[in-house]
């Protein structure tokens, strides 16, 4: 049997048209990252807007194990397309087992639309990314169990993790809603033969991780 390519794998779902908000509970596992690779496994949300001339703008929020940088933690990160760099909350420790809140949404208060990145903790929001970005107050949003593969070898074992309590806000002010397969249209990959991810909702409440690892629980 070939070993897996190097590359992404995506597991999750994405908006077909504009949101001005995402939020939902994400639960953190302890997936094998080989050290000092260039592999990570993240779950996260992202608000993302394709521009002309080829270029996208977006902005990612989640938690993520790294193989370059941690030693084998999870941590709550940010990145954005301004950046383009990995930016750790490491006064924020998580680890197997915890769940939490992560939020992305654009606000007009301060003028333009601008998408900011929040993480619940301490019984209060707490604010991780406000970058300056080309996008406008509506822009898809993804929901995603991603997998980072550098190079060849045996997939990256990944226990289920799973995503709950999704909601999506159609208006700067107005209220969240359930992301359900009725209200809001999604389109969804279909997973790698490695990977399995399973729907308890579609798509406000979900699973996915390496399908040995989902079998076994």
């Amino acid at each position: 049997m070939p070993l897996p390519r190097p590359g992404y794998h995506h597991l999750g779902a994405t908006t077909l048209d504009g949101w001005s908000g995402v939020i939902g509970r994400l639960a953190v596992r302890d997936p094998v990252v080989p050290a000092g690779s260039y592999d990570f496994v993240a779950t996260r949300f992202m608000a993302k807007q394709r521009l002309g001339g080829g270029e996208v703008a977006w902005l990612e929020a989640g938690w993520v194990e790294a193989g370059w940088s941690g030693g084998g933690a999870q941590r709550v990160y940010t990145f954005d397309s301004q950046a383009r760099a990995w930016v750790f909350f490491d006064d924020y420790v998580i680890g197997d087992g915890d769940r939490i809140w992560v939020s992305l949404h654009s606000d007009t208060e301060d003028g333009p639309p601008r998408w900011r990145a929040w993480l619940w903790w301490g019984q209060r929001w707490r604010l991780l990314s406000a970058p300056e970005l080309a996008m406008p107050g509506r822009a898809s949003l993804e929901q995603y169990v991603e997998v980072h593969q550098d190079r060849a070898g045996p997939a990256i074992l990944v226990p289920p993790v799973a995503v709950d309590r999704v909601r999506v806000r159609d208006e700067p002010a107005g209220p969240f809603r359930p992301w359900r397969r009725d209200r809001v249209p999604t389109v969804f990959p279909v997973p790698a033969t490695d990977y399995c991810l399973a729907w308890e909702h579609q798509f406000d409440a979900w699973s996915a991780g390496d399908c040995a690892a989902t079998v076994q629980e």
